[in-house]
């Protein structure tokens, strides 16, 4: 049996401009050729643009590092439903194509998710910035970009600093000093099963916390009410994914926010989840 492991072409192994963070490539597909090993099965890391009639090769697809979505979005979603109605596919196209617009974060508030607060600019030209600081009642402001990852496109905004050009879509919360006291925190889970916790903190002087920008990671044993916090996100959506990672935040009564439901192509940290791929592979092969 062959999988396609589906990631961006610049986090391939001898791409002439490899993105800084591409070992976590090679880490993740290390740990799902092991997995699927178990299984005499193969897995390769196929760029996800490629041509439509290669994937008449394979016997399903797994998203993995596809970490250029963001910028080729409406291309993307056309290329999985390609692949998806040729060979099974993990995520589903419904699924990421709910999942790559965070207004989603909308509806699993609605579904009772304690959410970061947050406003939504889905036209942020002429924008009031002291405005945004006064509804949200701070004095420093995180701006995202509603399609993105990785921090892309990602600012930190004090109240009385100009406000940058903004060309997309954007949300904007409150920044929470709790990033830099705690941390991130993110429970990985295959197919509803808990993987693995880790914590996730910035470098000194940054609040971005992925290791492009000096963060670093540490796994946790967290405890049963964090955990059942980030079990009960996946408990509000209409079909189980086959892997999820959930990213959380402590608010300052204590209570773990949602910052983000990732289905699409999260990093599952097999350095402080080393069961990772085999449970991938052992749920993926159940749903084949």
């Amino acid at each position: 049996m062959k999988i396609a492991y589906l990631c961006s072409r610049d986090t391939l192994p001898g791409s002439p401009d490899r993105r800084a963070d591409a070992f976590e490539h090679d880490l993740i597909v290390a740990r799902m050729r092991e997995g699927f090993g178990g299984h005499g099965a193969e897995i390769t890391a196929v760029a996800w643009d490629g041509p439509i009639s290669q994937w008449k090769a394979y016997d399903a697809a797994l998203v993995g590092t596809a970490w250029d979505y963001w910028d080729r979005v409406n291309e993307f979603l056309n290329a999985l439903d390609w692949i998806g109605a040729a060979i099974p596919l993990f995520n589903s196209a419904e699924i990421i194509r709910w999942n790559c617009r965070k207004t989603y974060l909308r509806t699993l508030e609605e579904r009772g998710a304690d959410l970061i607060p947050t406003v939504w600019l889905d036209d942020p030209s002429g924008v009031d910035a002291a405005g945004l600081f006064d509804a949200l009642d701070t004095d420093r402001l995180v701006f995202k970009r509603q399609t993105g990852g990785g921090a892309h496109g990602q600012f930190r905004l004090r109240r009385g600093e100009a406000l940058p050009q903004m060309t997309q879509p954007m949300m904007v919360q409150p920044y929470l000093q709790t990033i830099e006291r705690e941390g991130e925190l993110s429970f990985i889970f295959i197919d509803g099963q808990l993987s693995h916790a880790l914590l996730k903190r910035a470098a000194p002087g940054d609040y971005r916390i992925q290791s492009l920008y000096g963060g670093t990671e540490t796994a946790i044993e967290a405890n049963n009410a964090d955990v059942n916090a980030a079990r009960g996100i996946l408990e509000t959506l209409d079909q189980l994914p086959l892997y999820a990672r959930v990213d959380m935040l402590r608010g300052n009564d204590g209570k773990l926010l949602l910052m983000e439901l990732e289905l699409i192509e999260p990093y599952l940290y097999p350095q402080e989840g080393p069961g990772v791929g085999r449970m991938i592979a052992d749920a993926l092969m159940k749903r084949l």
